[in-house]
């Protein structure tokens, strides 16, 4: 698509490939959550998308999903799905609705203080790092049940789901099999006592991949250039 094709123009043409992705995988496209990830994107452009319709946006720095909120309609939902440092979670848990990047056992347990502190219920999702990538964050999947146990008697960090993103690959299909791994790791744990209830949701799939994470199972998926155009540098 064209950079300079408005933003409602490209919010219909990806709605328009999941649904797409969610009939080859059997599903109904309401199974699955576009996140607007509007890194670096200037308020008018997700002023545009909000107006289109998308309710959910994505941000990757908490200070700048701050700045951006108080310019923005009320009646977004954010979502943080970037690194989250521990002197950052006051500030998260006061504007997000969900978290995609638990990536180790203290961050979980101190979201889950603030939120308790706030009377709120907050969404989790884990992080994993399927390639052992150094560059990446998050939990291991060898023993990754054993690992996050303690995170199942969360009160008001409902850990709802796993998130990845696998290791750069040629062509989309290269993170298939990632995408299965993922699925594979959630399953293992829905099956677990402890984890009675969990939602199962999957955060996983980009611009350049997220029709093949429809097809093997995403419940959310993460899209910026392609929703938003280039990204601006800072």
């Amino acid at each position: 698509m064209n950079d300079d094709a408005p933003v409602t123009e490209r919010l219909s043409w990806i709605r328009s490939r999941i649904e797409g992705a969610c009939r080859r995988g059997g599903r109904s496209a309401g199974s699955v959550i576009l996140v607007g990830a509007s890194k670096t994107q200037a308020p008018a452009r997700l002023a545009e998308a909000w107006a289109a319709g998308l309710r959910v946006f994505g941000e990757n720095r908490v200070q700048e999903a701050v700045t951006k909120s108080a310019e923005l309609p009320l009646g977004i939902e954010w979502h943080l799905i970037g690194p989250l440092q521990s002197n950052k979670v006051r500030p998260a848990v006061e504007l997000f609705r969900a978290v995609h990047s638990i990536d180790r056992i203290r961050i979980a347990e101190a979201l889950d203080r603030e939120a308790a502190s706030r009377g709120k219920t907050l969404d989790g999702f884990l992080e994993i790092n399927l390639g052992h990538e150094e560059s990446k964050h998050g939990f291991h999947p060898e023993g990754l049940a054993e690992a996050v146990r303690p995170l199942a008697k969360l009160s008001n960090l409902r850990i709802a789901g796993l998130m990845a993103i696998p290791p750069p690959g040629e062509t989309a299909e290269d993170s298939r099999p990632w995408f299965r791994r993922l699925r594979e790791l959630r399953d293992d744990l829905a099956g677990r006592p402890e984890w009675r209830g969990f939602p199962g949701w999957l955060s996983m799939g980009m611009s350049d991949d997220f029709e093949v994470a429809v097809e093997e199972g995403a419940t959310h998926v993460r899209v910026g250039s392609a929703l938003f155009g280039p990204r601006k540098p800072r």
